[in-house]
């Protein structure tokens, strides 16, 4: 599944081609993705593009009449082509521009989703979600005071979008390990230090991923069809039973919330 560099990947590469450009039309061949693609979206004509941003995993197309959400999923991707390119089988919605380009969600799985939010609300999806940890909002005090809270595992707590958005199980894991902290350890269990540290490399982990365009496993892709690179740094994620690459332990593999969990039993405490 695409995670928040991943996304923020694919904003960097579409939003230079939307910003300032009119939408057309949207031409939606399948409508049943995760939920149905709402009747505001399949409307839309001759609506300037006022930009796109990035809220978790959801890219935001910005108009004068509210937003469209879009999510990726499982295997979405967004590619900019010529608006002569015949689409796909799995080529499921266009956005056509007004400079004979368009935008296409390509989705095999149609887990991904696009949805609408009208000016001056804010979507469900959007309503309960924590701080981006890529701001300022996202601080060790933050951090520390949602683990109090909670004693379930440091790793579960990190990928709850209640806690901080986008840190999925790849970056969790690989910072986790930067952070020297057990992914089962009890989150009510960290110290401010502890949490101050784990914060930071997750700013760190995450931005460097998006200066890598992301992690390519098997479905994401650039927008330009080039993969991802940051595959290339993992630490751990992907390699159990591997060594470690910092003292040539073992890499211990379990299952953590239904997650492949990658850990070193000597680095991580």
């Amino acid at each position: 599944m695409p995670e928040l560099p991943e996304v923020e990947v694919s904003r960097l590469g579409i939003s230079p081609h939307l910003q300032g450009r009119v939408l057309k039309q949207v031409l939606v061949r399948q409508r049943q993705l995760r939920w149905l693609v709402p009747d505001e979206v399949v409307a839309l004509q001759n609506e300037p593009i006022l930009g796109v941003s990035r809220r978790a995993k959801y890219l935001l197309m910005h108009l004068k009449q509210g937003d469209i959400l879009i999510h990726l999923g499982m295997s979405g991707n967004l590619k900019m082509l010529p608006s002569a390119t015949p689409p796909g089988k799995h080529d499921h919605v266009d956005w056509v521009l007004d400079n004979q380009t368009l935008l296409r969600l390509n989705d095999t799985r149609r887990f991904g989703a696009v949805l609408w939010q009208a000016k001056g609300e804010l979507h469900p999806m959007l309503s309960a979600l924590g701080p981006e940890p890529l701001t300022d909002a996202f601080t060790a005090e933050h951090l520390h005071l949602c683990c109090l809270k909670r004693g379930s595992a440091i790793k579960l707590v990190l990928m709850d979008n209640h806690v901080v958005v986008g840190v999925g199980n790849i970056y969790a894991n690989e910072a986790l390990f930067k952070a020297g902290i057990l992914p089962t350890r009890s989150a009510n269990s960290l110290t401010l230090a502890e949490c101050a540290v784990l914060t930071e490399v997750v700013k760190q982990t995450l931005q460097f991923a998006i200066t890598q365009g992301g992690t390519t496993l098997k479905d994401f892709s650039q927008v330009d069809g080039k993969p991802g690179y940051f595959k290339q740094e993992l630490l751990v994620y992907g390699r159990g039973g591997e060594e470690c690459l910092r003292c040539d332990t073992e890499l211990r593999e379990i299952r953590l919330g239904q997650r492949s969990t990658v850990y070193c039993p000597d680095c991580q405490r």
